[in-house]
């Protein structure tokens, strides 16, 4: 029988929803911290509610989920205009099984990822999305949700790449010292920290890299073999067609809808601004999602040609965003739960608590994916995470820039598991949570060997 087969029946049979999960989730959250947190006991179930709720609506993650809608939203507008999708098409082509399939998509993913996580998350979602219409439109037999998980693959590496929060947080001049400056008991230690990491010791060391190449060959070598040994699936994909090919020619007003002119000047005036605004930050590949969002809307427009061209790619890709709309906000609530109420800190210093100067590396790893399972954020885990794993590697005398990229990979690895930030993907694939974590959980468990063999031997 075949294990792969056996795995994916078994999560297709017993694995909800990924609306039911994040349900499942927040209810765990919340029994967690009624039971194992440091709060006062008077009163602990209204306080936890209290904090779920403050989560749900703080401003600053409402904003991030915007710009995450807007990420996937402007980016499946760009793939849908003539000019990318023709070159994406171009690439399918070499996407002639589901081997071939998942190499390509994975391979050119986790590349992306290196550069930027929102370009990873949106490109391997929308690569993966072509493949699937190649293969209905060509009848070619696939396993759609294995070629989905390949397109996923770039979100366990993107924190060892140049967008990295935790190291390019701390390749800021006075960020440790800001960060640790609200820990009492890191006092006496805060002068012998230094006022930076350089990016040099942490993503461009020799060891991060060779971690890198590692998964960029083993990842496509083992979703090439699953590829071989798995059956076909059904694939359910409308392909977009616009509805004003083929319509008469308009007059009055409709004409600017249609206008070439008014569309070009208007494109050009984003991206003008774009450059203005942005033009110092592109040449640190500093990418961020106002950024990434701001050119992608300019070039969407441009390559549409037109407003009515664009209104009517923008009217499909929308249908994509109704799990971020709603589940966000419920992850949001968890972050708030784990972080008011000292749950991180306690988890992280558990770990710490029973690890030597050998050991700290992989228990912070571990630290770092069980935590990412309640707060699916790279940034918002480093500033609560980072003062902990800074202190307790000064004192047992573990490199600092280790000590970072251990977090840095245990929050990345998790990713695989946790559906959060598959949620851009699903929508534009149209796949389910159940459909891609059995091959998602099978990367998880490679990558995580890889990583902790590195974090104990280099």
């Amino acid at each position: 029988m075949n294990p792969a087969r056996v795995v994916e029946r078994i999560f297709k049979k017993f694995l909800p929803s990924q609306f039911t999960i994040a349900v499942l989730l927040t209810l765990l959250t919340v029994v967690l911290a009624y039971f194992f947190s440091g709060m006062e006991q008077e009163g602990r179930l209204v306080t936890i509610l209290s904090y779920w709720e403050k989560g749900v609506w703080d401003s600053g993650l409402l904003v991030f989920a915007y710009q995450m809608m807007l990420i996937l939203v402007l980016g499946h507008v760009l793939v849908l205009s003539p000019p990318v999708s023709k070159q994406i098409t171009m690439l399918t082509r070499y996407a002639t099984n589901t081997a071939s399939a998942a190499v390509l998509v994975s391979v050119t993913t986790m590349l992306a990822a290196f550069f930027n996580w929102g370009l990873a998350l949106i490109f391997g979602a929308v690569l993966a999305r072509k493949v699937g219409e190649k293969a209905v439109k060509e009848k070619i037999p696939l396993n759609y949700p294995l070629v989905g998980a390949a397109g996923y693959t770039g979100l366990m590496v993107w924190h060892g790449g140049m967008s990295g929060s935790a190291p390019l947080k701390v390749a800021e001049k006075g960020h440790i010292a800001d960060l640790m400056k609200n820990v009492p008991q890191a006092e006496a230690g805060i002068s012998s920290l230094p006022e930076f990491i350089s990016t040099q010791h942490t993503i461009f060391s020799w060891w991060n890299l060779l971690l890198f190449a590692l998964l960029l060959i083993v990842v496509p070598i083992v979703l090439y073999a699953v590829g071989k040994k798995v059956k076909p699936t059904e694939i359910n994909l409308k392909i977009f067609q616009p509805r004003s090919v083929g319509e008469k020619k308009v007059s009055g007003a409709e004409r600017m809808d249609r206008s070439r002119i008014l569309a070009l000047v208007f494109s050009g005036m984003i991206l003008v601004a774009f450059f203005i605004r942005y033009g110092s930050d592109l040449t640190g590949f500093n990418i961020t999602p106002n950024m990434l969002n701001l050119f992608m809307f300019g070039l969407a427009i441009l390559l549409h040609h037109n407003f009515r061209n664009f209104l009517e790619a923008l009217e499909e890709a929308v249908k994509g965003v109704s799990g971020i709309l709603i589940q966000f906000p419920l992850y949001f609530g968890i972050m708030g739960i784990m972080g008011q109420s000292g749950m991180v800190e306690d988890i992280s210093g558990f770990f710490v608590a029973v690890a030597n100067a050998t050991t700290l590396p992989v228990f912070t790893f571990f630290s770092g994916g069980l935590v990412n399972i309640f707060v699916p954020s790279g940034g918002g885990q480093w500033a609560v995470q980072g003062p902990v794993v800074l202190d307790s590697a000064l004192k047992l005398g573990v490199p600092l820039p280790k000590a970072v990229m251990a977090l840095a990979y245990g929050d990345q690895i998790t990713n695989m598991l946790q559906p959060f930030w598959a949620l851009p993907l699903l929508g534009i694939t149209r796949l389910r949570a159940k459909d891609i974590l059995p091959y998602t959980l099978l990367l998880m468990l490679v990558g995580t060997i890889i990583l902790i063999t590195g974090l104990l031997l280099l």
